[in-house]
């Protein structure tokens, strides 16, 4: 079933790499397409020019697909939809609301749509404003989350569309991807992983961070504002705790947040920066550079089905 994702976004691995906001950048992208896998260029903390810049960037690394994800609560969402339109990129992922207005500019311009969505009923829409897959994103992703785990949320958008579906939330090793095709998914996406690539241009204390993270140092914050997040537990997470607790106001929750992921990313800060991540940062404990991540999660998928069919052929 992998073959069809492969051969609609014209890549060797049925793996996607996530888009995360201040990480997901060219030097990812690249390295990951390179390597046989779809790179997403995050945009949700760029403007329209600083994404055109960035594709720019994409394309003197690699002549492999790509994806560009707009995060459609951005105030620059109009911008960014009419960039990828005149860069003629080859994919668009999207989260948090729905691409529909989109949908036609997309398609006269050639590119594959693929939506991220966190419910059946959100898949459903997609499908049916012309999405050509849908990312169905369990609860143990990292970053901004829904409510429903992976295991339980792939095999039902599965049953209710007709469009491949890429699996994503708690996916790190060939296993993961194994037990994602066995729910019916064509494909994988995968964040936390890549978080440890070398290429990827975070800093050094946040891949520690992730190497060092065990199966509970995640948790959920900003419940209360409607979109939460999905973090390693710091004294930021604690704050927040602690505020919603007390019932503070939302304005005052976004504001302890305002800055806190470009805090990690950027400046390394592990006690106030959001550091994003999924519940499966206890399985990623080295840094590789992006075609070795790559290769191993395929060759262990593939090992898991060579062992899965000797076992069970008479």
């Amino acid at each position: 079933m992998y073959a069809d994702i492969c051969k609609l976004l014209n890549i060797k691995y049925p793996i996607i790499q996530g888009a995360m906001a201040w990480i997901s950048d060219s030097s990812l992208v690249s390295a990951v397409s390179n390597a046989g896998g779809l790179g997403v260029l995050a945009t949700g903390h760029l403007d329209g020019e600083g994404c055109r810049e960035e594709i720019k960037r994409i394309r003197k690394a690699t002549d492999k697909p790509f994806a560009v994800n707009i995060m459609l609560l951005s105030q620059f969402a109009d911008e960014i939809a009419q960039v990828v339109c005149e860069e003629r990129v080859p994919v668009v992922t999207t989260g948090a609301g729905s691409p529909g207005k989109y949908m036609k500019a997309f398609k006269e311009a050639g590119i594959k749509v693929v939506p991220v969505a966190a419910s059946v009923a959100i898949a459903k829409r997609m499908a049916k404003d012309g999405a050509d897959a849908v990312v169905a994103e369990g609860c143990e992703s990292g970053g901004h989350v829904g409510k429903i785990t992976t295991m339980a949320l792939v095999p039902q958008v599965v049953d209710a569309v007709d469009i491949p579906v890429i699996a994503a939330g708690g996916i790190a090793d060939g296993r993961g991807i194994a037990a994602a095709m066995m729910l019916g998914a064509s494909g994988v996406q995968i964040g936390t992983r890549f978080l440890v690539a070398k290429e990827c241009t975070i800093h050094q204390n946040y891949k520690d961070r992730i190497i060092k993270a065990k199966d509970i140092d995640t948790t959920t914050t900003g419940q209360s504002t409607g979109h939460p997040v999905r973090v390693i537990r710091n004294k930021l997470a604690r704050e927040y705790e602690a505020l919603e607790k007390k019932n503070a106001p939302v304005e005052e929750l976004e504001e302890l947040g305002r800055g806190a992921l470009r805090r990690a990313v950027k400046e390394g800060d592990m006690d106030f920066g959001s550091v994003m991540s999924g519940q499966i940062a206890g399985l990623v404990n080295k840094e590789q550079t992006a075609a070795e991540i790559l290769e191993e999660l395929y060759g262990q998928y593939i090992g898991i089905l060579n062992n899965f069919y000797k076992q069970h052929t008479v």
